[in-house]
């Protein structure tokens, strides 16, 4: 088979390194890619959100089946388009891939099938957004409904935050039309659990539970970022949980999608909060997580391929998807400054064993040499026995993959283990 998976990140080179692993596979065209996945697939110089030049590839060279990877493309009808030229997908229609494209769609639709979220308002008005927080409880949630690489959440502290952010999204615009409608929502507690589940529009079939640090500091400090790392399995989240989570919000999304005449095929992501009310959904993506794929994928002891292909053709019911007992931690190294300014073009060194325990995000080829070219640069993935083991073989990995101005949480982990205490 010729296989095509749209992106350029460290989501993408799990995704393409677990598919590499099918002997029906031939070739993986990567587009965009970048200068690490060009080592496991044929990268094209082709934006992820260049729909044309997508399709136009997509038929140029026969491809089999896509893999839609990014919630940029999902949004813009990517999966839409290659089905209209006769190409299978990995990944929701435009319509559906909403449910990430729009925060206001999403708490609205959850309000509607009463679906467990925190309570919210929506605006549209800066002066009315304003006007709100004067008497909101603090601290609060504002968001951006449109998407904005994962940074269009601000938890503020105080009732001046809180503005500052409003008139940021709604006036300054720093999330450009993402930010012209906002949802400020109550600020919930408890252990934040990610969940992505693979669904043909019918069957729920969820991945193993990851717990992802989005803060760019130790002990959760700092601006959000993409993800610093992940481990797998959260520990917080029990099989008595999970089977709360299945009947209370999974199923019920998936039917409420297809009640809207939405119906959603592909991997939605399920955000959630176990707070001391039960668990509650602090947001829903319409892809792969990044970088919780970098800890899911590796702990799939089922073949990818065989399960993206189910969803598409409305299968997963007869499909095992299977995950290893074991447990995964992924670091991340980023380039000293992100998630505001940083330099690029750092020349890239790793051993081999680090190399086949890493996924590369930001980088590129400058004269056949890797070199940095994004913030996260690379995410390194480790599997054991136990979550303990896991953290320090990724962080004894990560030592093994260099470049100038490198920086790395050294808690990638921690609050993890404070469940087994």
């Amino acid at each position: 088979m010729k296989l095509m998976v749209i992106g350029g990140g460290g989501r993408e080179h799990a995704i393409i390194k677990s598919l590499k692993k099918n002997p029906k596979v031939e070739v993986i065209f990567a587009l965009p890619g970048n200068g690490g996945i060009a080592k496991d697939a044929t990268c094209v110089n082709i934006s992820a959100t260049d729909i044309d030049g997508i399709v136009n590839f997509a038929r140029d060279n026969a491809i089999d089946y896509a893999v839609v990877a990014p919630d940029d493309p999902l949004v813009l009808g990517c999966v839409d388009r290659l089905n209209e030229i006769g190409i299978p997908c990995f990944g929701p229609k435009a319509n559906a891939a909403i449910i990430e494209g729009s925060k206001v769609f999403a708490k609205n639709l959850m309000k509607k099938y009463g679906i467990p979220t925190a309570k919210y308002e929506t605006f549209d008005n800066a002066a009315a957004a304003l006007a709100y927080l004067e008497n909101a409880p603090i601290p609060t949630v504002v968001k951006a409904d449109g998407l904005a690489l994962g940074k269009g959440v601000i938890i503020a502290q105080t009732r001046e935050e809180a503005k500052t952010a409003v008139r940021d999204m709604m006036e300054g615009g720093v999330f450009g039309k993402s930010g012209s409608r906002i949802v400020i929502e109550e600020f919930l507690t408890g252990p934040e659990v990610s969940v992505l589940a693979f669904t043909d529009g019918t069957v729920v079939k969820p991945m193993v539970s990851s717990m992802d640090h989005k803060r760019i500091g130790d002990n959760d400090t700092g601006l959000n970022t993409g993800g610093m790392g992940t481990v797998a399995p959260n520990p917080y989240y029990t099989p008595a949980i999970a089977e709360q989570c299945m009947q209370e919000i999974f199923l019920p999304t998936v039917a409420a999608m297809n009640a809207e005449g939405r119906t959603f095929r592909g991997c939605l992501y399920f955000g959630l909060m176990l707070t001391p009310d039960g668990p509650k959904v602090i947001e829903y993506n319409c892809r792969f997580g990044d970088p919780e794929t970098q800890v899911v994928l590796p702990l799939l002891e089922s073949d990818l391929l065989t399960v993206m292909l189910a969803t598409t053709n409305g299968t997963l019911a007869d499909t095992e998807v299977l995950f290893s007992d074991k447990h995964a931690c992924c670091v991340i190294q980023a380039s000293a400054g992100y998630p505001t300014a940083y330099q690029k073009g750092y020349p890239i060194t790793m051993t081999e064993e680090a190399e086949r325990a890493t996924y590369v995000a930001g980088a590129k080829l400058e004269n056949s040499k890797l070199v940095t070219s994004g913030g996260r640069v690379t995410g390194t993935t480790a599997v054991a026995d136990t979550l303990v083991e896991a953290i320090s073989e990724a962080y004894r990995l990560c030592r093994g993959v260099c470049f100038e101005k490198a920086y790395h949480r050294n808690d990638i982990g921690q609050r993890a283990l404070q469940a087994f205490k």
